[in-house]
């Protein structure tokens, strides 16, 4: 019996329909109906209906998957616990974030290329929001967020908290010195962008000192914010794990604002597929690294 068309199988059941496992699996629609086709013929029974419009599984279907989920996962823990690391061969989509980018990820493809040079990865950089929505949708296979993202159809790994502080250019004169919010009213702010977790977090800070939130520019890129505060257009929390070289520089000097600004925790997150190897690998190895790194 071939795997690849028990996967096929399990494919048109998560995703509803035969076009969207095609798609997924870099098939024609054409190929994987041949697949089915020939599956239901080995075993002698039909998995789905083909009398209804939309793709619904037969009893026998239904009780199929919990059993082909189960050989696709003992056939994967085979695969590695036993095969050499560089057998293992394929592309993984990962979405992730700026933040994650500019602090463990370089550290986290370094690992990858040594230990598996057979996998190549797909990366795309957006927003917590975005990305989360696209691992939801099972657009992408893998997410490096600020999560967790409660769908049980995932599976969110916990990589650690990571350290935020007030940084400026030392022409504002800021160092050395207690800081409020109230301080920080007077000064232009460039902060993560509108609409998630840390911009919410920063505005409730404000209003729970009783202040009204300053005007805030906002960007999804670090590298933006370091930049436009180093050139003294304004000041920024940004996590301390990728503040060292423009602290060493005296480009930026970091303030001391109480209170402190809330830390930052990523997950990774993907979903609770037992045929979802490679993510699971990398997923592992990234909180390997990233709780390496963390410093909360």
């Amino acid at each position: 019996m071939n795997l690849r068309f028990i996967e096929t199988f399990l494919w048109i059941v998560r995703l509803g329909s035969f076009s969207a496992a095609a798609e997924k699996l870099n098939a024609t629609q054409a190929s994987i109906s041949n697949r089915i086709a020939t599956l239901e013929r080995e075993l002698g029974v039909q998995l789905f209906d083909r009398e209804s419009r939309n793709v619904t599984l037969t009893s026998i279907g239904r009780a199929a998957v919990p059993k082909a989920e189960e050989i696709i996962r003992a056939a994967n823990e085979f695969r590695e616990a036993i095969a050499s690391p560089t057998t293992l061969k394929g592309t993984v989509s990962i979405g992730t974030i700026d933040s994650i980018v500019h602090s463990f990820l370089p550290h986290l493809f370094e690992r990858v290329q040594e230990r598996y040079p057979g996998i190549a990865i797909d990366l795309n950089v957006d927003t917590s929001l975005n990305v989360a929505r696209e691992i939801t949708d099972q657009k992408i296979d893998l997410a490096l967020i600020m999560g967790p993202v409660q769908d049980p159809a995932l599976i969110n790994l916990e990589l650690g908290t990571y350290r935020c502080v007030w940084v400026a250019n030392p022409k504002y004169g800021l160092h050395g010195r207690r800081l409020s919010f109230e301080d920080l009213c007077g000064y232009p702010i460039f902060a993560f962008s509108k609409g998630s977790a840390p911009h919410h977090g920063l505005l409730k800070q404000f209003r729970d000192e009783g202040l009204d939130p300053p005007t805030i520019s906002n960007s999804n890129s670090l590298a933006t914010i370091m930049r436009l505060a180093s050139d003294g257009l304004g000041i920024a929390p940004l996590p301390r794990v990728i503040l060292d070289e423009h602290l060493a520089s005296g480009k930026l000097v970091q303030l001391d604002v109480f209170p402190a600004f809330k830390p930052l925790t990523f997950h990774a997150v993907y979903p609770d597929h037992p045929d979802n190897l490679l993510p699971s690998i990398i997923a592992a190895m990234a909180a390997e690294v990233s709780l390496s790194m963390a410093d909360v």
